[in-house]
């Protein structure tokens, strides 16, 4: 686990002391809501559509136990008793009152969390993998390097007024789990002539126009990273347009001026930037790499374990779904998805996480995780310890054995919460969970990524699902679009929009004939949608979708 220095700490609490006098002033009258404005997004305070919203950095997603309990304080004495967790390894407060976001601030940075850099047209969180640091497949933990841009970011004067917001994704696995390619920057680590370093991707991005980041770097020497990060951003921040916000993106910068060009003028500013740094870069990566140091791993046999999955056939469908091999010899890596029957996605109450803090100390090794699918991880759990772990879960609704199914669901708060939203994307997500619970195809269906969006801004990452689902306004009345076909993992791909959309009456309806299209058409019972998807193209799935099509 990284430990912040005393140095981090004391910035904090000074930028909360300085929110604090700009509140006060806010509330006296002294400053407009407009003035307020870039003063509160700078510390992560948005106006939503019924209160403010405070969202908390979770840096790389990696949180220790005493974080998530100050969460579970925040949660439970300045909101409604909850949080809501998201896609950028976040937390969300939706109901603070201003007066006190203050103190929350004050009680986050006692335990050296912030919200810093969480909004604006700045460099958001970097985000990791979420099995980093355990995961069996990965070359090196990339949490360091992620530190390292964290820290070189936060504040970085050149990058506080950018054209639109920044964001950047490292991967150290041979799966990508970071989805680098739908990134402003995605970096994947790799391994030439035995040194480490990077593949670089720029302008991938969603939103309105959804496009995956090319390479702009096949291999970049690990010394010159953030040189080479300065040099992309410096190109980007001088032509990047600015003229309108919806074509601000690095994504429309590359695309429109071509990547042979971005790619010339970014090697002329690395090459100008890169003598500045001397290796000072390479000292902090290395301060850093010595304070994530790996727990210690016991040696103990799994008899307990394999006794439960042999006696216990709910236990043993849990593992079956919520386990991720670990490096280690004996252990795994837990997800605990927040996707229960009835729960809205991604939210978990006070109770439940002072339990997963526990739960952490207990048998994880002091280490939590949050996900892009909005869930939590325990990276380090003994195999012996699952009967008992899974047995605390149980009472607090987070023993669901979902995790990457048809209710393991992304989805942004929609118009129940957001002043973007078009359409409600939570009743949506849980209709649909409710649904394949009820007619008994979840598990049949098996891996199955649904995200939905309740606007264009895309922040449930719809582009990328299996089945995406994207809200709309339609004379008054939500209308649903739906696309088919898109990862942002082994084969990135953008998923293609369907046809027509269904009102949200209609929408359950309209999955469930996909689905059932899919299990028709299957070679067996082991070939994952995404893969019929694409030995079978859209054709019978848009079939399947819009019958009246094939009988007029």
């Amino acid at each position: 686990m990284f430990d912040a220095r005393p140095i981090d700490t004391d910035y904090v609490r000074h930028r909360s002391a300085q929110f604090r006098a700009q509140v006060a002033r806010r509330l006296d009258g002294s400053l407009t809501e407009e003035e307020f404005r870039p003063l509160r997004l700078m510390n992560g305070v948005y106006l939503q559509l019924h209160a403010y919203m405070l969202r908390v950095a979770i840096p790389y997603g990696t949180i220790s136990p005493d974080q998530m309990r100050t969460l579970a304080l925040l949660a439970q004495k300045w909101d409604k008793g909850y949080g809501h967790f998201t896609t950028r390894q976040n937390i969300q407060y939706n109901w603070p009152k201003l007066v006190d976001i203050p103190d929350m601030l004050d009680a986050l940075a006692a335990v050296g969390m912030h919200a810093i850099q969480t909004s604006g047209n700045t460099i958001r969180n970097t985000t990791t993998d979420v099995f980093a640091g355990a995961a069996a497949d990965e070359l090196l933990d990339p949490r360091p390097y992620a530190e390292l841009i964290r820290k070189w970011s936060t504040d970085h004067a050149e990058y506080q007024f950018l054209p639109r917001k920044f964001k950047i994704a490292i991967s150290a696995g041979k799966r990508d789990r970071a989805l680098v390619t739908a990134h402003d920057i995605g970096l994947r680590m790799v391994e030439q002539d035995g040194q480490l370093g990077f593949q670089v991707y720029v302008g991938g991005g969603l939103g309105r126009t959804p496009m995956l980041g090319v390479v702009i770097r096949d291999f970049l020497p690990e010394d010159d990273l953030l040189p080479y990060l300065e040099a992309i951003i410096a190109t980007y921040n001088l032509s990047g347009r600015r003229d309108n916000k919806y074509k601000a993106r690095i994504k429309i910068t590359v695309a429109e001026r071509g990547i042979d060009v971005f790619r010339a003028e970014t090697e002329d500013e690395f090459q100008r930037r890169r003598a500045q740094f001397s290796g000072v870069d390479q000292e902090e990566l290395d301060r850093f790499r010595a304070r994530f140091v790996a727990p210690t791993f016991r040696n103990a046999p799994t008899d307990v374990y394999d006794a439960a999955l042999a006696a216990r056939p709910a236990f043993r469908s849990w593992t079956d779904t919520n386990l991720h091999p670990h490096r280690a010899p004996g252990y795994t890596s837990v997800t605990v998805t927040l996707k229960a029957p009835g729960q809205t996605p991604g939210d978990a109450s006070a109770e439940q996480m002072r339990l997963l803090a526990d739960l952490a100390e207990q048998y994880g090794h002091g280490d939590l995780r949050i996900s892009h699918d909005q869930n939590i991880v325990l990276p380090h759990v003994h195999k012996s310890d699952l009967p008992a772990l899974y047995d605390a879960l149980l009472p607090v609704g987070l023993a669901t054995a979902n995790a990457g199914k048809t209710s393991d669901i992304i989805a942004c708060p929609g118009m129940d919460y957001c002043t973007l939203a078009t359409a409600r994307s939570i009743p949506i997500a849980q209709d649909i969970a409710d649904h394949f619970r009820a007619e008994g195809l979840e598990d049949e269906i098996g891996q199955m990524k649904i995200r939905i969006s309740g606007c264009i801004n895309a922040c449930g990452h719809h582009h990328l699902g299996h089945i995406g689902i994207l809200g709309l306004d339609r004379a008054g009345a939500e209308n649903y679009q739906i696309t088919l076909g898109g990862d942002g993992f082994d084969v990135p791909a953008i998923g293609q929009r369907a046809g027509a959309g269904f009102p949200a009456e209609e929408v359950v309806p309209a999955i469930d004939r996909v689905m059932r299209a899919y299990l028709d058409l299957r070679e067996d019972e082991h070939e994952p949608f995404i893969d019929a998807y694409r030995r079978l193209g859209v054709a019978p799935f848009k079939a399947a979708l819009y019958p009246e099509t094939v009988n007029a």
